[in-house]
């Protein structure tokens, strides 16, 4: 009887220590592996597994354009592997919220009232019809998602709850934004839908819009027209060139071959039409093979009516500027009267090249786990051999793209490492002390048992399967406890996060079949092994000393 009243609190106490390892051990493995999965599907969700961009970049954010026609697109769209590719293109934007007025009282006592502006930088990301909606529409809560396949989709975006809330926006409102270029540029969006994925250091960054629209704000490619300046020259109107985008210098052919003269003087005295094909070169200004980028050709539509013959005497007015009569609400068409003669201008301008023109292309796979794979094969297929247009591209990983964040889920693998070993050492410690005890009070029967001839092993077997079946009641509470706080935790996300700090709202939870079978199986075995070492105090016990043990 006193045996059994000192080896009960420490047979509970050994049980209860195994199942707070198990549970300890169930809610880690389930924790970090939610953790790690729900960060990498999100952050893949924003960026794509690979991307394929220029050679001389490091970042996605800022890739030199790349032609959209490549060669290897057929392949990597028939590689099993891939699930999707498809052109984007990122641009810095800075947004203007709404005026908001704010009314407070002064010291004296007065109301006084300030109108506010908030302004916000984020990255449009540029995307078109071919672009995987899949993530994006999981975390839509207001509003749709743009459709760019529909023409006039040009100024829809998508932007996500936090931009929303920062600027105090809803769906369908006008935003005002800002873009950097040669000169600032002001465009207005208006906001098609709203999506929220927690992920907030993402979420207030990117914006996605229309591809074509950060194309042209890119400057990628080369896009003409053809103006009439507002000032004469000798008498004469000046007919110049306005050339945005290419790279280095730019010639202009104006039907005679390739100039370096952007414009020329002209009286008009017939209807004519100039054309105008403007293109970026290096070296000899006459070879086509140094050509950096696609053409564009824009024109010049003359039309006289009245004496056409008669003096270039163009109307202008105080400040010495033409004075035009517009005929068509864009400004292209429009007349200047000169004595007895009215001429007629349209420009026709460029419909430029830069939708010939992507940042890169962004490659999502069917399975995380080929993307290394994966990233190999298009590595040898793509890295650093010039292409028929003499780019030389790269592939990166997400991995690569986001190494911080990537590094800091894997150091949580040795954290849950450590959990583990800590967890199951106190379990085998508490069961090793319990059984000690479980030996030692019962030496009477251990030297009987001897006295008949067992064997060592044959008595070390049964305190050993003793010892299991404690380690399973332990694990089986454990297991009930443990699972249950997960699936808690799964379907009503009890706990919460600061998404600020940990890239997620609430405590994810993944627990697989395969981990749960792994774990138990692994601690059930490794309990038990440990185990073998304290029965060996079998072997020591006297049979003769023990019988007389009270």
């Amino acid at each position: 009887m006193q045996g059994k009243k000192v080896s009960k609190p420490i047979v509970r106490i050994s049980i209860i220590s195994i199942s707070l390892a198990v549970i300890v051990n169930l809610i880690t493995l389930a924790v970090v592996t939610g953790f790690q999965q729900e960060v990498r599907q999100k952050i893949s969700g924003f960026g794509a597994h690979l991307f394929v961009m220029s050679s001389g970049e490091n970042s996605v954010y800022e890739s030199e354009s790349v032609h959209t026609d490549q060669s290897f697109l057929k392949e990597l769209k028939s590689n099993p592997s891939i699930k999707s590719v498809y052109p984007v293109g990122y641009k810095p934007v800075l947004f203007q919220s709404k005026k908001n007025d704010i009314t407070y009282k002064l010291p004296s006592g007065k109301d006084t009232t300030e109108t506010h502006q908030n302004v916000l930088g984020a990255m449009i990301k540029g995307i078109n019809e071919d672009f995987n909606l899949d993530f994006f529409q999981q975390h839509l809560e207001e509003g749709k998602f743009p459709d760019y396949s529909k023409s006039g989709s040009e100024n829809q975006i998508l932007i996500s709850k936090k931009v929303a809330e920062i600027l105090n926006f809803k769906v369908n409102d006008t935003v005002i934004s800002f873009f950097v270029k040669n000169s600032p540029i002001r465009k207005e969006f208006v906001i098609s839908g709203i999506y929220s994925t927690g992920l907030e250091e993402f979420d207030k960054k990117i914006i996605l819009g229309k591809l074509s629209v950060v194309q042209e704000l890119n400057d990628w490619g080369i896009k003409a027209a053809i103006q009439v300046a507002d000032t004469l020259i000798d008498g004469q109107l000046l007919i110049k060139a306005k050339v945005n985008g290419g790279h280095g210098n730019i010639r202009y052919d104006w039907g005679d071959g390739y100039d370096r003269y952007s414009g020329f003087p002209h009286c008009p005295l017939k209807d004519t039409t100039f054309r105008l094909i403007a293109s970026d070169y290096i070296g000899n200004i006459d070879s086509d093979e140094h050509s950096l980028t696609i053409p564009d050709t824009a024109y010049l539509k003359i039309s006289i009516e009245g004496t056409a013959y008669s003096f270039c005497d163009f109307k202008h007015n105080e400040f010495d500027e033409l004075e035009r009569t517009y005929l068509s609400g864009d400004g292209n068409k429009f007349s200047l009267q000169a004595s007895e003669k009215k001429v007629i201008f349209e420009e026709v301008d460029g419909k430029g090249s830069s939708h010939n023109y992507t940042g890169g292309f962004e490659v999502i796979l069917n399975d995380w786990e080929t993307l290394d794979e994966t990233h190999a094969e298009l590595v040898r297929m793509i890295d650093f051999i010039p292409n028929e247009f003499d780019e030389v591209l790269k592939t990166t990983s997400i991995k690569n793209n986001q190494r911080e964040i990537f590094v800091w889920l894997g150091f949580l693998d040795i954290n849950v490492i450590i959990i583990l070993v800590l967890m199951i050492l106190i379990g085998i410690i508490n069961m090793g002390s319990a059984l000690l005890v479980l030996i030692l009070i019962r030496s009477n029967f251990i030297g009987m048992m001897k006295a008949m001839g067992a064997t060592n092993w044959s008595i070390r077997k049964i305190f050993l399967i003793q010892a299991t079946f404690l380690i399973s009641r332990g694990m089986l509470w454990g297991n009930i406890i443990g699972v249950g706080l997960c699936l808690l935790q799964k379907y009503f996300g009890v706990f919460k996060l600061n998404p600020e700090v940990y890239y997620l709202s609430q405590v994810p939870i993944e627990l697989t079949f395969s981990h749960w079978l792994i774990l138990n199986i692994g601690t059930l075995l490794v309990c038990v092994i440990a185990l073998i070492i304290p029965s060996i105090v079998i072997t020591r016990i006297d049979p003769v000393k023990a019988i007389k043990f009270d």
